[in-house]
């Protein structure tokens, strides 16, 4: 498995995006899934990136 880059995180977020009708438009484009906003893969980036800023966060603060 390779490792994840924050490119590839920069990419769900910016496709996984909310629709008029209140489902994925990522899920929908890439899978054809009507899937509720936010989705699972949605979570998933943004937990990423939470935790990439915090880790930042942490060592420049000590």
């Amino acid at each position: 498995m390779r490792p994840v880059t924050d490119q590839q995180e920069q990419a769900i977020l910016a496709v996984h995006v909310r629709g008029l009708d209140g489902m994925c438009v990522g899920c929908r484009a890439w899978w054809s899934r009507l899937t509720p906003y936010p989705c699972p893969q949605l979570d998933w980036a943004t937990s990423r990136q939470a935790r990439r800023i915090t880790n930042r966060f942490l060592e420049g603060a000590g």
